[in-house]
Protein backbone atom coordinates (compact mmCIF):
# COMPACT_ATOMS: atom_id res chain seq x y z
CA UNK A 1 0.00 0.00 0.00
CA UNK A 2 1.64 3.65 -0.87
CA UNK A 3 0.25 6.52 0.18
CA UNK A 4 -1.07 9.17 -2.18
CA UNK A 5 -3.49 10.95 -0.69
CA UNK A 6 -3.25 14.24 0.97
CA UNK A 7 -6.13 12.51 3.55
CA UNK A 8 -3.61 9.15 4.15
CA UNK A 9 -1.21 11.62 5.68
CA UNK A 10 -3.51 13.54 7.79
CA UNK A 11 -4.84 10.56 9.32
CA UNK A 12 -1.28 9.05 9.66
CA UNK A 13 -0.66 12.33 12.02
CA UNK A 14 -4.32 11.68 13.37
CA UNK A 15 -3.05 8.42 14.50
CA UNK A 16 0.25 9.96 16.40
CA UNK A 17 2.52 7.83 13.61
CA UNK A 18 4.40 11.03 14.49
CA UNK A 19 4.03 12.11 18.54
CA UNK A 20 6.90 9.77 19.40
CA UNK A 21 8.80 11.86 16.78
CA UNK A 22 7.92 15.49 17.82
CA UNK A 23 8.88 14.95 21.37
CA UNK A 24 12.34 13.17 20.70
CA UNK A 25 13.33 15.64 18.16
CA UNK A 26 12.01 18.86 20.27
CA UNK A 27 12.80 17.98 23.81
CA UNK A 28 13.85 21.03 25.58
CA UNK A 29 17.10 20.80 28.02
CA UNK A 30 14.51 20.80 31.24
CA UNK A 31 15.94 16.69 31.79
CA UNK A 32 18.85 16.42 33.16
CA UNK A 33 20.29 13.86 31.35
CA UNK A 34 23.61 12.05 30.48
CA UNK A 35 25.91 13.05 27.23
CA UNK A 36 28.97 11.54 25.75
CA UNK A 37 30.97 13.86 28.08
CA UNK A 38 29.64 12.00 31.02
CA UNK A 39 30.91 8.56 29.62
CA UNK A 40 34.34 7.08 30.43
CA UNK A 41 36.62 8.07 27.91
CA UNK A 42 38.81 4.87 28.02
CA UNK A 43 35.98 3.19 26.34
CA UNK A 44 36.81 2.45 22.91
CA UNK A 45 33.17 0.80 21.59
CA UNK A 46 29.77 1.09 22.57
CA UNK A 47 26.69 -1.75 22.12
CA UNK A 48 23.20 -0.48 21.57
CA UNK A 49 20.34 -2.30 21.65
CA UNK A 50 17.36 -1.11 18.71
CA UNK A 51 13.84 -1.06 19.75
CA UNK A 52 13.25 1.39 22.62
CA UNK A 53 16.89 2.00 22.62
CA UNK A 54 17.78 3.88 19.71
CA UNK A 55 14.31 4.75 18.04
CA UNK A 56 11.02 4.25 20.19
CA UNK A 57 9.03 0.93 18.69
CA UNK A 58 5.36 1.62 18.55
CA UNK A 59 6.60 4.00 15.75
CA UNK A 60 7.04 1.18 13.53
CA UNK A 61 4.35 -1.08 15.06
CA UNK A 62 1.95 1.90 14.36
CA UNK A 63 2.87 2.35 10.58
CA UNK A 64 2.47 -1.60 9.99
CA UNK A 65 -1.46 -1.74 12.24
CA UNK A 66 -1.94 1.18 9.17
CA UNK A 67 -1.01 -0.65 6.33
CA UNK A 68 -2.55 -3.67 7.61
CA UNK A 69 -5.84 -1.78 8.07
CA UNK A 70 -5.84 -0.94 4.58
CA UNK A 71 -5.39 -4.43 3.68
CA UNK A 72 -8.61 -5.20 5.57
CA UNK A 73 -10.40 -2.71 4.87
CA UNK A 74 -9.92 -3.41 1.25
CA UNK A 75 -10.23 -7.16 1.48
CA UNK A 76 -13.16 -7.33 4.06
CA UNK A 77 -14.60 -3.60 3.72
CA UNK A 78 -13.99 -3.08 7.00
CA UNK A 79 -13.00 1.00 8.12
CA UNK A 80 -9.00 1.19 7.75
CA UNK A 81 -9.51 3.88 10.87
CA UNK A 82 -11.44 1.85 12.73
CA UNK A 83 -9.11 -1.04 12.59
CA UNK A 84 -6.03 1.21 12.98
CA UNK A 85 -7.47 2.48 16.03
CA UNK A 86 -7.78 -0.50 17.67
CA UNK A 87 -4.59 -2.16 16.68
CA UNK A 88 -3.24 1.04 18.30
CA UNK A 89 -5.54 0.71 21.93
CA UNK A 90 -5.10 -3.13 21.99
CA UNK A 91 -1.04 -2.06 21.51
CA UNK A 92 -1.74 0.01 24.19
CA UNK A 93 -3.67 -2.22 26.34
CA UNK A 94 -2.51 -4.93 26.13
CA UNK A 95 0.77 -5.40 24.40
CA UNK A 96 1.72 -6.22 21.25
CA UNK A 97 1.37 -9.83 21.16
CA UNK A 98 -2.27 -9.70 21.69
CA UNK A 99 -3.53 -6.76 18.60
CA UNK A 100 -4.48 -9.47 16.52
CA UNK A 101 -6.87 -11.29 18.87
CA UNK A 102 -8.52 -7.94 20.14
CA UNK A 103 -9.25 -7.57 15.99
CA UNK A 104 -11.11 -11.36 15.89
CA UNK A 105 -12.73 -10.23 19.32
CA UNK A 106 -14.23 -7.20 18.33
CA UNK A 107 -13.94 -7.40 15.03
CA UNK A 108 -14.53 -10.60 13.57
CA UNK A 109 -11.52 -10.79 11.43
CA UNK A 110 -10.31 -13.92 10.41
CA UNK A 111 -7.76 -16.06 11.62
CA UNK A 112 -6.38 -16.73 8.50
CA UNK A 113 -5.09 -12.77 8.16
CA UNK A 114 -2.95 -13.64 11.18
CA UNK A 115 -0.40 -14.44 8.70
CA UNK A 116 -0.61 -11.04 6.64
CA UNK A 117 -0.07 -9.45 9.82
CA UNK A 118 2.78 -11.61 10.62
CA UNK A 119 4.40 -11.35 6.87
CA UNK A 120 3.79 -7.13 7.31
CA UNK A 121 5.61 -6.94 10.73
CA UNK A 122 8.66 -8.46 9.12
CA UNK A 123 8.83 -7.08 6.00
CA UNK A 124 6.62 -4.06 5.65
CA UNK A 125 7.79 -1.39 3.58
CA UNK A 126 6.77 1.95 6.07
CA UNK A 127 5.07 5.19 4.51
CA UNK A 128 7.42 7.09 6.91
CA UNK A 129 10.87 6.56 8.28
CA UNK A 130 12.41 5.73 11.96
CA UNK A 131 13.24 8.53 13.45
CA UNK A 132 16.24 7.95 15.95
CA UNK A 133 15.62 9.63 19.59
CA UNK A 134 17.29 13.20 19.09
CA UNK A 135 19.77 12.73 22.36
CA UNK A 136 20.54 8.98 20.88
CA UNK A 137 21.46 10.79 17.55
CA UNK A 138 23.40 13.18 19.06
CA UNK A 139 24.89 10.38 21.30
CA UNK A 140 25.68 8.41 17.99
CA UNK A 141 27.29 11.62 16.37
CA UNK A 142 29.69 12.31 19.00
CA UNK A 143 31.05 8.69 19.42
CA UNK A 144 31.64 8.16 15.80
CA UNK A 145 33.45 11.82 15.90
CA UNK A 146 35.62 10.75 18.50
CA UNK A 147 36.89 7.44 16.73
CA UNK A 148 34.85 4.96 18.77
CA UNK A 149 33.24 1.73 17.58
CA UNK A 150 29.37 1.61 17.86
CA UNK A 151 27.40 -1.59 17.56
CA UNK A 152 23.93 -2.73 17.49
CA UNK A 153 23.27 -5.99 19.24
CA UNK A 154 19.50 -7.13 19.07
CA UNK A 155 17.43 -9.58 20.25
CA UNK A 156 14.22 -10.31 18.20
CA UNK A 157 13.66 -11.86 14.33
CA UNK A 158 16.72 -10.90 12.43
CA UNK A 159 14.81 -10.45 9.17
CA UNK A 160 12.23 -7.78 11.46
CA UNK A 161 15.21 -6.48 13.12
CA UNK A 162 17.13 -5.89 9.92
CA UNK A 163 13.78 -4.89 8.04
CA UNK A 164 13.88 -2.00 10.91
CA UNK A 165 17.56 -0.84 10.77
CA UNK A 166 17.05 -0.55 6.94
CA UNK A 167 14.26 2.35 7.13
CA UNK A 168 15.80 4.52 10.28
CA UNK A 169 16.91 7.90 8.80
CA UNK A 170 20.55 7.08 10.60
CA UNK A 171 21.45 10.87 9.24
CA UNK A 172 24.68 9.29 7.27
CA UNK A 173 25.62 7.16 10.68
CA UNK A 174 25.33 3.82 9.17
CA UNK A 175 28.63 3.88 7.33
CA UNK A 176 29.61 3.19 11.07
CA UNK A 177 27.44 0.59 12.26
CA UNK A 178 27.77 -3.23 12.45
CA UNK A 179 24.74 -4.99 13.46
CA UNK A 180 24.60 -8.19 15.22
CA UNK A 181 21.45 -9.98 15.39
CA UNK A 182 21.66 -12.25 19.05
CA UNK A 183 19.35 -14.81 17.74
CA UNK A 184 21.72 -15.92 15.03
CA UNK A 185 23.49 -17.70 17.99
CA UNK A 186 21.33 -17.35 21.03
CA UNK A 187 19.26 -14.15 21.95
CA UNK A 188 20.65 -12.08 24.81
CA UNK A 189 20.80 -12.86 28.05
CA UNK A 190 22.95 -15.51 26.86
CA UNK A 191 26.37 -14.25 26.17
CA UNK A 192 27.50 -15.32 22.98
CA UNK A 193 27.28 -13.10 20.70
CA UNK A 194 29.23 -10.34 22.77
CA UNK A 195 31.48 -13.00 23.04
CA UNK A 196 31.61 -13.09 19.17
CA UNK A 197 31.23 -9.32 18.87
CA UNK A 198 34.47 -9.36 21.61
CA UNK A 199 36.86 -11.74 19.14
CA UNK A 200 36.13 -9.95 15.76
CA UNK A 201 37.18 -6.91 16.80
CA UNK A 202 39.88 -7.15 19.23
CA UNK A 203 38.11 -5.39 21.96
CA UNK A 204 38.57 -6.26 25.66
CA UNK A 205 35.42 -6.00 28.08
CA UNK A 206 36.84 -3.04 29.91
CA UNK A 207 36.60 -1.26 26.73
CA UNK A 208 33.16 -2.11 25.92
CA UNK A 209 30.21 0.42 26.87
CA UNK A 210 26.32 -1.27 26.49
CA UNK A 211 23.42 0.99 26.35
CA UNK A 212 20.74 -1.34 27.48
CA UNK A 213 16.69 -1.30 28.53
CA UNK A 214 15.79 -4.50 29.71
CA UNK A 215 16.67 -7.08 32.06
CA UNK A 216 17.76 -9.51 29.62
CA UNK A 217 20.68 -6.71 28.27
CA UNK A 218 21.46 -6.03 31.82
CA UNK A 219 21.66 -9.72 32.50
CA UNK A 220 23.52 -10.20 29.59
CA UNK A 221 26.50 -7.63 30.24
CA UNK A 222 26.81 -8.94 33.81
CA UNK A 223 27.30 -12.16 32.79
CA UNK A 224 30.09 -11.05 30.22
CA UNK A 225 31.79 -8.60 32.35
CA UNK A 226 31.20 -5.05 30.39
CA UNK A 227 29.71 -1.96 31.98
CA UNK A 228 26.40 -1.05 30.96
CA UNK A 229 23.88 1.70 31.68
CA UNK A 230 20.36 2.45 31.06
CA UNK A 231 19.33 4.25 28.14
CA UNK A 232 16.90 6.33 30.83
CA UNK A 233 20.17 7.76 31.56
CA UNK A 234 20.13 9.70 28.15
CA UNK A 235 16.68 9.92 27.80
CA UNK A 236 13.57 11.72 29.05
CA UNK A 237 12.06 8.27 30.89
CA UNK A 238 8.88 9.48 29.71
CA UNK A 239 9.95 8.53 26.30
CA UNK A 240 10.90 5.00 26.85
Amino acid sequence: MVLTKIGDLLYLKRIKLYNTALIHHNADNEFNAMTYNDVDKRKKAFIFELDNVLYPEKDYLFQVYYLFAGLLEYTKLIDAGKITDLMISAYNEEGKARVFDRLKKELNVDEKYRKNLDDLLLTARLPLKLLLYKKMLNLLQEIVVDRKKVFIVTNGDPVQQLNKIKQVEWHGLENYLVAYFAEGTMAKPEPDVIHTLLKEHDLLRKDVLMIENSEEDRLCAEVCGIDCINAGEFLDTTQL
